[in-house]
């Protein structure tokens, strides 16, 4: 199934009524990948993506609010500028705060750099981003983060598991991040 939609920052947890129509009839297995396929346009209002279940997938050209992919449940987040845009991504904000807290599973890739609190208590997601702000990976207890830009301070705190792989091109990261249980590595 392929949908093609615009968004408005008024349309809140965009995704969560599909994926509990999937949860109640397939349970937690889901559907296979890419079973259903939304391309949105414009800026998503709050916590879009929220839950989304194995076998959707989101792909947004646009931005997306604060709390993107919240309990995130199997599915894959895409969010990227549209190609005309005049930014630079890995300069630019393409997802609010908080984004991915509470995510189990599933993928998300974001074309540009997220505020604060990215990732927050993620326990199983694939995530690439291309920068963030204070406390990236907080209370992570699984998944893999990968930052390939700056980030901001207190980076890691309680993160208890998962991989964290971050771009470090001025050499000051440990300065940012929060060493009291985790371990850096070249």
């Amino acid at each position: 199934v392929k949908i093609e939609v615009d968004i408005r920052n008024v349309d809140r947890s965009t995704g969560a009524m599909l994926s509990g129509e999937v949860a109640k009839r397939f349970k937690h297995k889901g559907l296979r990948e890419d079973t259903i396929q939304v391309k949105l346009t414009g800026t998503a209002g709050q916590s879009f993506g929220a839950f989304l279940a194995r076998g959707i997938s989101f792909e947004l050209v646009g931005a997306g609010n604060d709390y993107v992919g919240k309990g995130l449940s199997g599915g894959r987040i895409v969010i990227r500028p549209p190609e005309e845009a005049k930014i630079v991504a890995a300069e630019s904000i393409i997802v609010g705060n908080t984004v991915l807290y509470g995510a189990t599973e599933g993928e998300a890739y974001f074309a540009g750099v997220a505020g604060e609190r990215f990732a927050v208590r993620n326990s199983g997601v694939a995530a690439v981003v291309e920068g963030v702000g204070d406390h990236g990976c907080e209370y992570m207890t699984g998944g893999i983060v990968v930052v390939i830009g700056k980030t901001g301070r207190n980076f890691a705190a309680g993160m208890s598991g998962g991989v964290a792989y971050v771009l470090d091109e001025a050499g000051d990261f440990a300065e940012r991040c929060n060493m009291a249980m985790v371990e850096l590595e070249p």
